[in-house]
């Protein structure tokens, strides 16, 4: 039932369209019935003897046209009537088929923006944890599943209760014994189909699930095909997506199965009830039970009323993929996005900063930071070291919100983090990833990213401070050059220093770096420093990194090991310390000078 309100949800706008739809196929659905009425009452009536068997209204008709006499001079009028009666029927289906397909597309198209939005808003962890190839999957495949759907079967429902409503009201008012034998087998595949849909929508789901796992490992691997070049690990990724497209292909291979199992018992059914509707039926015409255009008609209408109840197997399997289509969207859709509270401040933030007691895990009872505890003052610089693992990382997302922590007290020039708005403080707090991303733009676009109406004396200054305008400047096209899909025109340095800039087109009172210094050589690494200082003094920024002449100029340097807060202070406090601190100085100390040496 919750599938079917969502779905409803979805064709908000498209309904009446829907309607018009269904009714066309109803229309269509009665002149199809009306042919084989012609032409039994052709045979029968016109060129035959029998009395018309028709109701007032087919009467009024045929006085109209000067009655048995006169028609049966004019017998073109009847091919007439099976011509005017054909092009109803196509008009009619064309505009089931037009407004079926423009309203299932519309759907889709509200599917997928509903999609896309809500992903956007989803946390930040739903997103380090969801396999984006499945997501992919959900967004596009799925969709597709349900707006077939909408597009074929969805009306030919309607048809398929116009037609055996219709069709048995007809045949049963002509005779009710071969009426009753030409339903004989209907009830059988009826059941049979409802079996087959319970069956079939387990198999479509697994082979979904299969697929989705598939498409994970094509965009992992395409994603990280460099890294595959540089291990020679071409056969293992082969291999890999071989043994998902296989698992994918078995379980298609199933759906396949199933469906070869069904339609052939059910054409089986099918054949032979036809087979009794003749076999009967020819002997009672032969004998003067029925007309020879009952008869006729019998067996036209023997097809129409199978069809459906056959058709019945496909719509129910396609409902069913589109049931599980729609469960996994659902699944996204159901997921919590991040909501502001309406007590939620947007507070002008200096950047004043202060860790009381905090803990935070991404796993129950498996903290990450664990008890603490400093205070920043506006404008001062921090510089945060740790070996891998130790939660350097974890404490400045805490800063932008992208997790919240579990216990203990942030604050933010003296309000709790908390009852700061997220995009708000997102806004505030400018973050470089240690690892950048880049639009397939070109570099003018990915600096100014970050802000509307960006001028282009921003993007300028940004790609200065970042140290990277000079090097912009030598490309042959300049801040027009593409940068291409991750930035794969660019060195590792060259994209650090682009997002360094796209996060300074904003003037952020909190920046943070999160190691993203690490690829740009010590040179550089100063050089930015500096122009961030001369920038403005006011702004409060963390440095993660492993350099000590990175570390060594800021006014505090917090050491982190294992989640705790294990040393704090100066350089010059620092390195008269036992610790982890003094050890990696000694050691960076003792490689510069080997290297002087050298040099």
């Amino acid at each position: 039932m919750k599938k079917i309100r969502l779905l409803w949800d979805f064709m908000k706008g498209n309904r009446l369209i829907y309607v018009g739809a269904v009714l066309s196929i109803g229309l269509a659905t009665l002149f199809t019935i009306l042919i084989p009425i012609v032409i039994r009452t052709t045979i029968d009536s016109i060129i035959g003897d029998k009395p018309f068997d028709l109701p007032d209204w087919g009467l009024d008709i045929i006085t109209y046209l000067g009655g048995k006499e006169s028609l049966m001079d004019k017998l073109w009028l009847c091919t007439i009537a099976l011509v005017g009666l054909t092009i109803l029927r196509g008009i009619f289906l064309f505009l089931k088929g037009k407004w079926s397909a423009v309203a299932s597309e519309s759907i889709a198209k509200n599917m997928r923006e509903k999609l896309y939005d809500h992903l956007q808003h989803l946390p930040y962890d739903y997103h380090v944890k969801a396999e984006t190839g499945d997501l992919i999957q959900r967004c596009t495949s799925d969709v597709d599943t349900i707006r077939r759907f909408l597009a074929i079967q969805f009306v030919e429902i309607g048809r398929a209760i116009f037609m055996i409503g219709l069709v048995s009201a007809i045949i049963f008012s002509l005779n009710v014994k071969l009426a009753f034998i030409a339903i004989s087998f209907t009830p059988i595949i009826f059941v049979f189909a409802v079996i087959f849909f319970n069956k079939i929508t387990t198999s479509f789901k697994l082979a979904d699930e299969a697929e989705g796992k598939m498409s994970t490992v094509l965009q992992e691997n395409l994603t990280a095909m460099r890294v595959v070049r540089a291990f020679a690990r071409e056969r293992y990724e082969v291999d890999k997506f071989e043994d998902k497209s296989s698992e994918y292909r078995d379980l298609v291979y199933n759906v396949i199965r199933n469906f070869a199992f069904y339609w052939s018992l059910s054409d089986l059914l099918c054949l032979l009830q036809i087979g009794a509707v003749l076999v009967v039926g020819s002997y009672w015409a032969s004998t003067g039970v029925i007309t020879l255009g009952t008869l006729v008609l019998f067996t036209s209408y023997e097809g129409m009323l199978l069809w459906p109840v056959r058709q019945l197997g496909r719509i129910l399997s396609d409902m069913g993929k589109s049931l599980v289509s729609l469960e996994r969207i659902s699944e996204i859709l159901d997921t919590s996005i991040e909501e502001a509270r309406k007590e939620e401040k947007k507070p002008n933030i200096k950047g004043d900063i202060s860790f009381k007691n905090v803990y935070f895990e991404y796993e129950e009872n498996k903290p990450i930071l664990k008890n603490i505890s400093f205070d920043v003052k506006k404008g001062q610089t921090v510089a945060i070291m740790g070996q891998t693992g130790s939660g350097k990382s974890s404490l400045v997302h805490l800063l932008s919100r992208l997790y919240d922590y579990n216990r203990g007290s942030i604050k933010i020039d003296g309000i709790e983090l908390r009852d700061i708005n997220k995009k708000w403080i997102r806004k505030n707090v400018g973050l470089v990833l240690q690892e950048p991303f880049l639009f397939s733009k070109n570099i003018k676009e990915n600096i100014g990213l970050a802000k509307k109406n960006v001028k282009e004396a921003e993007v300028f200054e940004a790609a200065r401070i970042a140290a990277v305008h000079d090097v912009i400047v030598d490309f042959e096209k300049g801040y027009d050059t593409a940068v291409g899909e991750k930035g794969v025109t660019l060195s590792g340095g060259q994209k650090q220093r682009l997002a360094i800039a796209r996060t300074l087109v904003n003037d952020h009172p909190i920046l943070v770096f999160d190691d993203s210094l690490s690829a740009v050589d010590t040179e550089t690494d100063t050089a930015i420093r500096k122009a961030l200082k001369e920038r403005n003094k006011n702004v409060t920024t963390f440095i993660i990194s492993h350099r000590v002449s990175t570390l060594s100029e800021a006014d505090m340097i917090i050491v982190l090991d294992k989640g705790r807060l294990v040393q704090q202070g100066t350089h010059e406090e620092l390195i008269t310390k036992e610790g982890l601190y003094k050890r990696v100085w000694t050691i960076q100390n003792a490689l510069e000078e080997e290297v002087d040496k050298i040099v």
